[in-house]
């Protein structure tokens, strides 16, 4: 089982997404003559770098059957943690494990909480999202800091030499060619797209469901901590309430790359997509002076779309298989065999 939708639909929604990111450039370039410059590539790239890292373990964890929506404020508590052990003399190369450890940790908590408890995943990574977001104010209140060495936040914002392709931009892309080789031609994937389709079904067959679940948010976790990381390192600045707002954009680049809300199926391509589509559409936003309120709006309306279009098209796929049945009521149905007759 390859996992994702039907493959004709795939390369169809694939295929609109690319054309959908072809048009968004061309409109980009007629907005403004420094849209395909080497200097704003790199800005409306490394501006989404922390929302597709965090889009990777999203991917994995919707198509599995499960939400988290806790992300955004794991990237500030890790913010938040990084900022309050830098101040406190702790070098970054001890904080930076620490913060990763911890994503780990209250990825642990989301997932035993929602395999061990039997609590909605909604339900669950809503509390933690107050819970760890309360966190990072207890740790550094509505201080910032802002005293990181030059080559820490050279990584956040600088590029690779030579190049206007930006370091977090590598990270991204790394995570999403490891993570979609893993989903798509390995059993681990397979199990996902399994548990995503049929838990009971997938238990029966022996997928360790818990421990696959436990550990797909324990990856969020870290990748969210990660993200906090990169986003301190990009704005130079530790803040309680890094990543706020994170999560819908997140959920927005996941649901518009074709993963169904509902689990079982979707691609890493697809989300790749989507990503670079968010990117593209709020860069020329951006440089068309348009209201930040209207960014919002156009994200949210994407949101709505990228669930609603996929359903319908399932439910019209749904209608015409019945109608084609009820036209041909016989395909399919085994061939009658005339009765044997002895000959006499």
């Amino acid at each position: 089982m390859k996992g994702p939708m039907q493959p004709r639909a795939l390369a169809r929604w694939e295929v609109l997404l690319i054309v959908i990111l072809l048009l968004l450039v061309w409109l980009g370039t007629r907005l403004s003559p420094v849209f395909l410059s080497p200097g704003n590539f790199s800005n409306l790239t490394v501006a989404e770098m922390e929302i597709a890292i965090i889009a990777v373990p999203m991917t994995l964890i919707i198509i599995g059957g499960e939400i988290d929506l806790s992300v955004e404020s794991m990237v500030g508590l890790a913010s938040a943690v990084l900022g309050f052990l830098w101040a406190a003399g702790v070098p970054l190369e001890v904080g930076i494990p620490i913060v990763l450890v911890m994503g780990l940790l209250g990825g642990l908590l989301n997932g035993v909480l929602v395999m061990r408890a039997g609590l909605p995943s909604l339900v669950v990574t809503l509390g933690t999202l107050a819970l760890f977001r309360g966190l990072a104010s207890v740790v550094l209140g509505p201080r910032a800091i802002s005293n990181f060495p030059a080559a820490f936040t050279a990584f956040g914002f600088g590029n690779v030499p030579g190049t206007p392709v930006p370091w977090p931009l590598v990270v991204f892309g790394v995570l999403a060619a490891v993570v979609g080789v893993v989903l798509h031609r390995t059993w681990f994937g397979r199990q996902v797209f399994a548990v995503g389709k049929n838990q009971g079904a997938a238990r029966y067959s022996g997928v360790p469901v818990v421990r696959l679940k436990v550990g797909l948010f324990m990856l969020s976790g870290l990748l969210s901590a990660l993200a906090g990381v990169i986003l301190t390192s990009r704005l130079s600045s530790a803040r309680s309430d890094a990543g706020t707002g994170m999560t819908l954009a997140v959920v927005t680049a996941v649901l518009l790359g074709g993963v169904n809300i509902f689990g079982g199926s979707g691609t890493m391509l697809g989300v790749v997509l989507a990503v670079f589509t968010l990117a593209v559409l709020q860069n020329a936003l951006r440089l068309a002076d348009i209201a930040t309120e209207l960014q919002s709006i156009s994200v949210g309306l994407l949101l709505i779309v990228s669930v609603v279009v996929p359903n319908l098209a399932r439910q019209l796929a749904r209608l015409l298989q019945r109608a084609r049945a009820e036209k041909n009521p016989t395909r399919g149905a085994p061939e009658r065999v005339p009765p044997y007759t002895p000959a006499l």
